[in-house]
This record gives structure tokens, sequence and C-alpha cells, in this order.
């Protein structure tokens, strides 16, 4: 992989200043790939109605199955029994499972929220009771953190956790709502309130006290257990305590982040397979006397689908990257205090990545026409699992209010504008100079700043960071090169109609606020590119590649 300087929006004093970054695959990465593939294509998916029709026996013998290839664990320590790869690793292994249907939300809890608090936050004696049997697959594991009154408020739980002085206990009580594994975890990771405040909880499914509700009937994601975990005067010994008394939220929102780089992965193998549905049903159904990805309209669509992958893959790789770096420069003893400078990217990429994917799931049902309405084709199960990815591990609009939280805390005029003097590519250092225009109008008050603005800031924070790093792997290739000038021109020209009309929301003096927007006008934009032709080559490339292949 080639070292790659970083360009980080709010740069550190002593940051990273290059990371190996690169899209494509090394040898060793494509050959997981496709023992992932392999596994998805004769293990998962020809057993999705057994799955779905929540075969729990099927289910705990595939979790195992996994296991055994080494995925479960990926991110655990060897001495534990793990991989001990780094989140770009973690991230080719969730984007390949992402093909595999409702079962990779499974895998993806699991390996994820159900093992890191051990890795992270777990004491040697947890670390060696629970993670061997976590990263063989022996145990499936599950993160127990919301409430029927605290979803998007995850940390307003009304399960409690009372200590006994007498019996030397923990005493917990109460329901936890739509937790992933419900049925077939063995451990869970659970929050509860002391008088502290939230602490987390490791809590076997073997203890006394502790029952799981009917499942949940969903829309989508049918083939993993969704139900209700239920504490009645579950009694825990002190050992059963995950990190410190009282710092429960300390684990919860920094495994969050990762939960969220994780699904941005997973989404973007799930938008690789729609995209491969949509080509190979296009190849097949004539139409007037021609195959229909012939026609303009769905390759302009195979188009937008390919770019907004592009978007997806590019970002989460770049963060992955960047995370990894951090791992190498400062150890894991640090990483987790490190990890929160990264909220903001985690939450980009959850997401682009989800609402991409929801785009690219609908497209694809489009090309199919009629059929793609019917269960028998693919597509229907992809376009109903999709939906739930802008809802859990937060919604788009907590993720949203995360990017601009994240950014107004560490935004920084002066080194703003030094990065814009620095850039050299005019669309990206255009976009950083109108969002510190936005930044101004939105910042000049002494109140704070409202959540209509907020979005609008995370939106064209999301868009910059996309112009970033499309433009850094610009060169992988024709196609690659085509996808990120289109992007450069489209955010582009989105930040600039957001930056007008927060300037005439926010700029009271109608002669300030003419002359804003006339400096905005003055701005040079390069010469566009013919978007048409471009577009058409990127699916004419991608058609006779069968998928995303650029």
């Amino acid at each position: 992989m080639k070292l790659t300087e970083t360009r980080s929006l709010f740069p550190e004093e002593k940051g990273i200043e290059k990371i190996s970054y690169s899209i494509t695959l090394s040898e060793d990465e494509q050959l997981i790939s496709k023992t992932i593939h392999q596994l998805v294509d004769e293990k998962i998916l020809p057993y999705m109605d057994q799955l779905e029709d929540h075969d729990y026996t099927l289910q705990k013998k595939r979790m195992k199955e996994v296991g055994q290839l080494g995925l479960m664990g990926a991110e655990v320590p060897e001495k534990y029994g793990g991989l001990e790869a780094g989140k770009r690793m973690s991230g080719i292994i969730a984007e390949k499972m992402g093909y595999a249907a409702s079962f990779s939300v499974a895998f993806n809890i699991h390996s994820g929220v159900g093992t890191l608090p051990y890795v992270y936050f777990g004491n040697e004696n947890q670390k060696n009771q629970y993670l061997p049997k976590l990263a063989s697959g022996e145990w499936v594991g599950a993160y127990a953190l919301t409430e029927p009154n605290a979803g998007s408020d995850a940390l307003a739980s009304k399960t409690t956790a009372k200590w006994n002085e007498e019996k030397q206990v923990w005493t917990l009580n109460g329901e936890k709502q739509w937790i992933t594994n419900a049925h077939i975890a063995n451990v869970y990771v659970v929050f509860a309130n002391t008088e502290q405040g939230i602490t987390a909880f490791i809590v076997e499914r073997k203890f006394k006290g502790v029952s799981i509700g009917p499942e949940e009937k969903k829309l989508g994601i049918k083939g993993s257990s969704t139900a209700t975990l239920i504490l009645e005067d579950v009694e825990l010994d002190s050992a059963q305590v995950l990190g410190e008394i009282g710092k429960g939220h300390y684990i919860a929102l920094n495994i969050l982040n990762l939960a969220r780089l994780k699904i941005a992965f997973s989404n973007i193998g799930m938008s690789k397979q729609a995209l491969e549905l949509a080509i190979k049903y296009g190849n097949e159904r004539q139409q007037f006397g021609r195959n229909i990805v012939e026609f303009g309209l769905i390759q302009e669509k195979i188009a937008n689908m390919a770019t907004a992958i592009y978007k997806s893959e590019c970002t989460a790789y770049y963060t992955a990257s960047l995370l990894d770096q951090h791992l190498i420069d400062n150890g894991k003893d640090n990483f987790i205090t490190l990890l929160a400078r990264y909220s903001m990217d985690c939450s980009i990429n959850k997401v682009l990545a989800s609402e991409s994917l929801d785009m690219i799931v609908d497209e694809a049902l489009q090309i199919h026409g009629g059929y793609g309405y019917m269960q028998e084709y693919e597509v229907e199960r992809l376009y109903r699992d999709a939906r739930i990815n802008r809802l859990f591990e937060g919604t788009s609009e907590i993720n949203r209010l995360t990017i601009a939280k994240s950014f107004l805390k560490q935004y920084n005029q002066d080194k703003l504008n030094k990065e814009i003097e620095l850039e050299q590519n005019v669309y990206i250092r255009y976009g950083k100079l109108l969002l510190n225009k936005m930044l101004k109008a939105v910042t000049s008050g002494d109140d704070e700043v409202n959540q209509i603005y907020q979005g609008v800031i995370a939106d064209s924070v999301m868009d910059v960071y996309v112009m970033i790093t499309a433009e850094i792997n610009s060169d992988h290739s024709e196609v690659t090169k085509q996808m990120a000038q289109i992007i450069l021109e489209e955010n582009l020209q989105r930040i600039l109609e957001r930056t007008k009309r927060i300037i005439v929301a926010l700029v009271e003096d109608e002669l300030v606020q003419q002359k804003y927007l006339d400096e905005i006008e003055e701005l040079i934009i390069p010469n566009y590119i013919n978007i048409y032709e471009a577009k058409e080559n990127i699916a004419k490339s991608l058609i006779r590649k069968g998928g995303y292949y650029v």
C-alpha cells in the first residue's frame, strides 16, 4: 500500500502525517475475501429460509464455523485466540460478510460490540474467561444497551444495579429491548444504573433471573435474533463488573464508534451485492429487443450506484487506516482515548454508507422492475434488510449531530485557513473555504447552534471528507478518476448552495449579506467535465465486468 499524506479537517499538533492507505486489496486480503465469499455462498445463503425461521441450532452452528476460520476474533489479541488484525482487515471481513444477508448482522454484533468491550475494557481474568470462547465462536456475544425509553438517548437507562453489602453482590433489574443475538447469545454486556452512574456488567445467559422474550416481528433482517433481555433480581459478584463503576457511558460511546465503522463496511458489501444483482438482471432482461443495461437511463442508475459505493469505500478505508496508524504509533493502551477524537469520522462513515445503501438497493429494485417486488428475487430481501442500517447504532439524525458537535468542538478558524492555503486541489480548497464561511456565520452568535444548522454543517463536513478521500484514490483506474471528478463537482455544488442559504438565514444586515454572497459568486470554479459521458463510461465498464470492479 502507498503512503498517503493525511488531510484531516482539524489537524492535531501531534497528529498523523502519513498512513498506509489504498482501496486495493493485498494478496492476503484477497485470499480472506475469497474464503468468506465461498463460506457465504455455500454455508449461509442456501440456508437463509431456515435462518429466517429462527433455526437457532443452525445459526449457532454457522457462527461456530465462522469462528473456526478465525473471523469471529479478527480484532481479538492472539494470546486470547484471535487474529489481532487491524481495523482495515476487520472492515474487509465485515464488508465481505455483508453479502451474508441478515446473518451478517449476527456476525457484526458478535465480533464488534459483543466482543470488543472485553478487548478494550476487560481485566485479565475477564479476557481469559471470555475472549477465547468468543473468538472461536464457541460462545456468542450480545450487547444490551437499548431500552423501551432509551433509544437514541441510550444513557437514559431505567435498568438498575444495586449493591448488596451483606451478600456482596450486585442485583440487576430491568429490560433491554431489541437485543441482537438475544436468543443465541451465551453472554451479554449489560448497562445499568448504579449510585455512581451507568455501569457495564457481564451477564451470562445461564445466570438465575435472566430470560429472553419472544422474537420481534421485523420488516427485515429476519435471520438474526432480536428480542428483549429480561433481568429479574439477577445477582452478580464484583468480578462481573466490566471497566470502572460509573464509567459505563465511556464504554458504550467508544464501542459504538467502532460499531459504526463496522456497519459502514458491512453496508458497502451489501451495496456491491445489490449492484451485482442489478447488472446481472439487466444483462438478462430484454425489452424492445435489447438488454435493458443498454438503455441510457439504466446506465445512469448503475453509474450513480457505483459512484456512491466508491464514496463509501474510499471513506471507510481512509478512516480504518487512520485508526490502524494510531494503534501502531500509540499502542492499544491509549487507543480508546484516541478513538474519541474520531467519533466524527466514524459517524460520517455510518451515515454515508447506510444512506448510500438505501439509494443503491432502491435503484437495484427499480432496475428489476415488477420482479424486484417479488420475494423469489433476492433484491426484495436486500431492500427490506437495508432499512435498519439508518436506525441502529445511532440514527442518521443522531450521527449527524455527533458529526456537527465533534467538528464544532475542534473547529479552529486559523487552522482551517492554513489548510485552505496549502490545499492543492481547487475543488477541495473551495469546499473548505465555503465550509469556513458557513461556520463563521453559524458561530457568530453566543447561542448554541440549533439542530437545523448542525445538520447543514454535518452534511457539508461529510461532503468535504468524501472529496478528500475520493481524490486520493482517483489515480487507481480510469473509472475511479471519472467517479472522483463527479464527486468533486457535485459535492462542491452542494456545499456552495448550503453556504448561500446559511448566509441568507443568519446574516441580517442586507449589505453584509450581499457582500458575502458576491464573494462566493466570484469564486472561479474549474471547467466541468461532461458528466453524462463520464457516467456512460463508468456504467459500461462495470457492465462488462459484471459488478463493482474498479
